[in-house]
């Protein structure tokens, strides 16, 4: 049995280019990905978002400027963890990217990201996300390298989706 928890991932956008941040400790270090992490207790889904990019990059969005774009889950071989991941992107915010003890932040155009330095997964469903086409997906990894299964759905919406979810955990 799994232990989930539950993650988010926020990418800042323009017309032809998303913001990476280069993580610099922690999980996923020295790897490109959006900014985001734990959600905390007594905090909800877009509450967490919203701090993480602030903290991570130094930018404020409203919970109005996200937009929940997809949901990943991620297992690990021999973990007990099962990553709960709501990926959000927004193209509106206020501030200016700037450096943190945990994130170097750059823009990279839509048709050149550096997929080769981001997570093997990213590959698969940035396409959607650049797309504004809902998604699920599952990833089951071999370490942090090797994907050993995956699957990919482009859904309807969102909102459906987390009714399915929750209609499917209540079974």
């Amino acid at each position: 049995m799994w232990v989930k928890k539950i993650y988010t991932l926020v990418f800042l956008r323009t017309r032809n280019q998303v913001l990476l941040g280069f993580k610099k400790r922690g999980f996923g270090i020295n790897k490109w990905n959006g900014f985001g992490g734990k959600v905390e207790p007594n905090e909800n889904i877009v509450d967490g978002a919203v701090r993480e990019l602030k903290e991570e990059c130094a930018v404020t969005v409203t919970a109005s400027d996200l937009k929940n774009v997809g949901h990943l889950e991620f297992t690990f071989e021999g973990e007990p963890t099962l990553m709960d991941v709501r990926v959000f992107s927004a193209t509106i915010w206020q501030g200016v990217p700037q450096e943190t003890e945990e994130m170097s932040p750059k823009w990279f155009d839509n048709d050149c990201l550096p997929f080769g330095e981001m997570w093997p997964d990213d590959r698969f469903w940035f396409p959607y996300m650049l797309q504004n086409r809902p998604f699920y997906a599952v990833f089951h990894y071999q370490g942090h390298d090797t994907i050993l299964k995956s699957k990919i759905y482009e859904i309807d919406s969102m909102e459906k989706h987390y009714a399915t979810v929750i209609d499917d955990n209540n079974k």
